[in-house]
C-alpha cells in the first residue's frame, strides 16, 4: 500500500477552478452535468432515463447501496453489505457467513431481522423555507435551533402528507436544503450469498487493490403483505456486459466526502480527528481479535466486526496519508485563497460572506480542546450500550415538541428507529461484556478518572466489574423488554432497576452536556458559516459543481479503463483464469485459498469470462452495492471497492490512477450457473 504516492498523483491533478473536470462528480439527480456528458460522451440523460435509474436504485439503511434487478423484487448488493444480516441469521450450528446461503425455492428465502431498504420516490428544494426561518440577528446557537426546527417541521409535514420517510438533507455545507421522500421496505428476505472467502477473496492483502478476483455479491427479495413486490422500475441485465472504454454510470449512496470543507477543517481532520479515530479503530480490532481467540464460536461472533474494523482502518489510513501530503493540501489551500480573493474584489459579497472562513477556523480551535471527549465518550462496537442510550434518550425526547428533539427522535425518524431498536437479532452477552470492559478501560486511560463521563460510568469500580455487573444482570438482550420500556415512557425507564438502564441514566447528563456544547459551539458555526461560503460560490460561479456526499442518491459517470502504474499497465478487467491462477500461485494458502464450491467448479467455469473490472466513476464508501449501468440503463456491473489510489477521493478526485472496482455482470451469471448451481436465479436476472 502506498497512499502517499496516491495523494501526490491526486494533488498534481487538482485544478483551481470550482467546476468539476474529467469524470468527476457525485451528482444529485436535480443537477446532472448535462453539458459535460454531451460534449465528452455524446450522451443525453433524459428525464425518463433519470427517473428509471432513480426508482431502480435502493439504499440499505444499515449502510450500502443496491438495486432492483428483476420484476419480482430481486435486489442485488455486495456480500460485505449483506454481512451484518448474514451474521444475524447465523448460529453456532449454521454459519452462513462462512458457508454461504442458497435459497433454491421462494419458500426457502430467509427473512432478515432488521433490514430496511429505502427507494427515493421524490425530492423538493426547501432551501428558502429553511433559511427564511433563521433570524440572522440572533446568536449562532439560536440560529442553529431555528434551522433544525424548520427542518423537523418540514419532515413531519411531508411524512404526514405522503406516508413516506421524509429526510431534509443539507447540501453544499448549508447552501441548499432538500426534502427527500423514501418508500420504505422492511420485509426483506435473503436469497443467495456466496462464501465469504469467495466474496472477499484475497482478504486484507488484496483489499483496496487491483487486479481483484472477488465474487462480492448477495441477493435479497423485497416483500410486502407476504408477497414479493413487483417494481415497475428495475435494471434489465445487459447481454454484452461492460467492455473497455464503455461509458458507464453508477447510482448509489456515497456516505461522506469533504471536498467542500475549509482548509482549517481539513487540518483538524489531519492532526486530530483521523489519528484519534484510527487509534480507536485499532483498539477495537485488538479487542475483537482477542475475544475471537476464545474458540470457534467466539470467532464466528466477532467475524463481521473484525472485517468492518480492518476495512475502515485501511480506508482511513489512506485518507490520513493523503492529507499529510503537502502538495494535496497546498493545492486545496490555493483554491480556497482564490475564492476568497475573488470575494475581496466584490465588496457587497465580502461584507456578507468574507468572514465565514475565520469563524469556522475559530470553531475548529474550540473543537480541538474537547475532541478526545467527542470521540472517546462512545461505546463503538457495543449493541447493548447503543440500545440502552437510545432508550434513555428516547423516552425523554419524545415528550418534547417535535422541532425541539434530537434529530434521530423526530417523528419522521421514529418508525425506522423502532425497527432497529426492537430487532430480534441475537445479542451475545459474553462478547458485550468483553467489549464494554475494554472500552471503559480505554476511556479511563485516555480521558482520566476525573472526566465526568468516566466518573459516571465507573462510580468507583473497575471497568471489568462494571461491565460484568451491567451485562450479566440486564434484560436488554430481549427485544420485547426493550419495547416494553419504550412503551412505558419516562416513568418506566426512570423506575427501571435493570442495571444497564440504571448505568446509562448516570451517563445521560455528561452526554447531553457534551452534545449541547458540540451543537451550539461547533455544529452551529460550521453550518451557518458554511452556508455563507456556499452562497459565495453560487454568486461567483453558479451551481457548476456537486455537493459533498451525504448518504443520499447520487449519479456518477465514467468509463471502463485500466491505468498505468510505475512501469507497468493495469488491465481494465480480470477473468476467472486469474482467480484460479492466483490460488495456484500461492499454493492455495489463506487468504488465497479457494472455498470448496469454487475449487470444485474449476472444470465447469468458462475461464475467459470477465470477473472484476475497473472504471473512472467517482465513488466512496456507501457506494458498495451500487449498480454499474450502461447508456441503455442496463446492468453491467456491481461496485464493491475502490483501489488504493482512490482513497484520497474523500478530499479530491482524479482519474489518472484512481479507480472504482466492480464485479462484472457476466461474472455474476457465470458464478451463479457454474459454481453455485443457482440456475433459476440466473434465469430471473437475465430473463432467459
Amino acid at each position: 500500500m502506498n497512499p502517499k504516492t496516491a495523494a501526490a498523483v491526486v494533488a498534481a491533478a487538482i485544478t483551481l477552478a470550482p467546476t468539476a473536470h474529467a469524470d468527476e462528480g457525485m451528482w444529485t439527480l436535480d443537477n446532472i452535468p448535462a453539458a459535460q456528458l454531451k460534449s465528452r460522451y455524446g450522451f443525453e440523460a433524459t428525464p425518463e432515463w433519470l427517473d428509471h435509474v432513480r426508482l431502480s436504485s435502493v439504499r440499505f439503511n444499515d449502510g450500502g447501496s443496491g438495486s432492483f434487478v428483476s420484476p419480482d423484487g430481486l435486489v442485488l448488493t455486495n456480500h460485505h453489505v449483506a454481512l451484518g444480516q448474514l451474521q444475524k441469521v447465523s448460529s453456532e450450528k449454521k454459519d452462513f457467513v462462512k458457508d454461504g446461503f442458497y435459497a433454491r425455492h421462494r419458500e426457502d428465502e430467509l427473512k432478515c431481522p432488521d433490514l430496511e431498504l429505502n427507494q427515493l420516490v421524490s425530492m423538493d428544494n426547501v432551501t428558502e423555507r429553511v433559511l427564511s426561518a433563521i433570524d440572522r440577528s440572533m446568536p449562532d446557537k439560536e440560529q442553529n435551533e431555528q434551522r433544525k426546527g424548520a427542518m423537523a417541521k418540514i419532515e413531519k409535514e411531508s411524512t404526514d402528507q405522503t406516508g413516506l420517510r421524509s429526510d431534509v438533507i443539507e447540501l453544499y455545507q448549508g447552501g441548499e436544503y432538500w426534502v427527500y421522500r423514501y418508500k420504505k421496505y422492511t420485509d426483506i428476505r435473503l436469497v443467495m450469498a456466496p462464501e465469504q472467502q469467495a466474496a472477499f477473496y484475497g482478504g486484507d492483502p488484496d483489499n483496496f487493490t487491483f487486479p481483484r478476483f472477488d465474487i462480492d455479491m448477495a441477493f435479497f427479495r423485497v416483500y410486502e403483505d407476504g408477497k414479493p413486490v413487483h417494481p415497475k422500475n428495475f435494471l434489465k441485465w445487459s447481454k454484452a456486459g461492460a467492455k473497455e472504454n464503455d461509458l458507464v454510470f453508477v447510482t448509489g449512496h456515497p456516505g461522506s466526502t469533504d471536498r467542500l470543507r475549509t482548509v482549517r477543517q481539513l487540518e483538524y481532520q489531519r492532526d486530530y480527528y483521523l489519528p484519534t479515530f484510527l487509534r480507536i479503530l485499532n483498539s477495537r480490532r485488538r479487542t475483537f481479535y482477542a475475544f475471537s481467540e476464545r474458540g470457534p464460536e467466539a470467532a464466528r461472533r466477532a467475524k463481521d466486526k473484525i472485517f468492518g474494523f480492518e476495512n475502515a482502518i485501511k480506508a482511513y489510513t489512506g485518507e490520513l496519508e493523503g492529507l499529510k501530503d503537502p502538495k494535496l493540501l497546498g493545492r486545496l489551500s490555493q483554491r480556497e485563497k482564490e475564492l476568497r480573493a475573488a470575494l475581496d474584489k466584490k465588496p457587497d459579497l465580502y461584507k456578507s460572506y468574507g468572514k465565514a472562513w475565520d469563524r469556522i477556523a475559530k470553531a475548529q480551535n474550540e473543537l480541538i480542546k474537547r475532541h478526545e471527549q467527542v470521540l472517546y465518550r462512545r461505546f463503538f462496537g457495543s449493541k447493548l450500550a447503543d440500545f440502552a442510550k437510545l432508550i434513555v434518550l428516547y423516552v425523554a425526547e419524545v415528550e418534547k415538541p417535535n422541532d425541539k428533539r434530537y434529530e434521530e427522535f423526530r417523528e419522521s425518524a421514529l418508525e425506522s428507529l423502532n425497527f432497529r431498536l426492537f430487532s430480534p437479532a441475537p445479542i451475545y452477552s459474553d462478547l458485550e461484556e468483553y467489549v464494554i470492559a475494554d472500552i471503559l478501560q480505554e476511556q479511563l486511560e485516555i480521558l482520566g478518572a476525573q472526566d465526568a463521563h468516566v466518573k459516571a460510568a465507573l462510580a468507583g469500580k473497575s471497568p471489568k466489574e462494571v461491565a460484568h455487573e451491567i451485562v450479566s444482570g440486564t434484560r436488554l438482550t430481549d427485544a420485547a423488554y426493550r419495547k416494553e420500556l419504550v412503551k412505558g415512557g419516562r416513568t418506566a425507564v426512570e423506575s427501571a432497576t435493570d442495571p444497564m438502564i440504571v448505568w446509562m441514566r448516570r451517563l445521560e447528563g455528561p452526554y447531553r452536556e457534551l452534545r449541547k456544547w458540540y451543537e451550539d459551539d461547533i455544529q452551529a458555526p460550521e453550518s451557518l458559516e458554511g452556508n455563507k461560503i456556499a452562497k459565495s460560490r453560487f454568486a461567483l460561479y453558479g451551481k457548476s459543481t456537486y455537493p459533498d456526499a451525504t448518504f443520499t442518491l447520487r449519479l456518477s459517470y465514467g468509463r471502463v479503463a485500466g491505468y498505468e502504474l510505475g512501469t507497468t499497465k493495469i488491465p481494465a478487467k480480470t477473468t476467472f483464469y486469474g482467480l484460479y491462477d492466483r490460488s495456484a500461485s500461492f499454493d492455495d494458502q489463506f487468504p488465497f485459498n479457494l472455498p470448496p464450491l469454487v475449487a470444485a467448479a474449476r472444470k465447469k467455469v468458462d475461464l475467459t469470462v470477465p470477473l472484476n473490472f475497473v472504471t473512472t466513476n467517482d465513488i466512496i464508501g456507501g457506494n458498495s452495492g451500487s449498480p454499474v449501468i450502461n447508456r441503455d440503463g442496463e446492468y453491467v456491473g456491481l461496485i464493491f471497492d475502490g483501489n488504493i489510489q482512490s482513497l484520497v477521493w474523500r478530499y479530491a478526485y482524479d482519474d489518472m490512477q484512481g479507480r472504482a472496482v466492480a464485479v462484472h455482470s457476466a461474472g455474476i451469471v457465470e458464478a451463479l450457473k457454474r459454481i453455485y448451481a443457482m440456475d433459476a436465479l440466473a434465469a430471473e436476472l437475465t430473463g432467459r
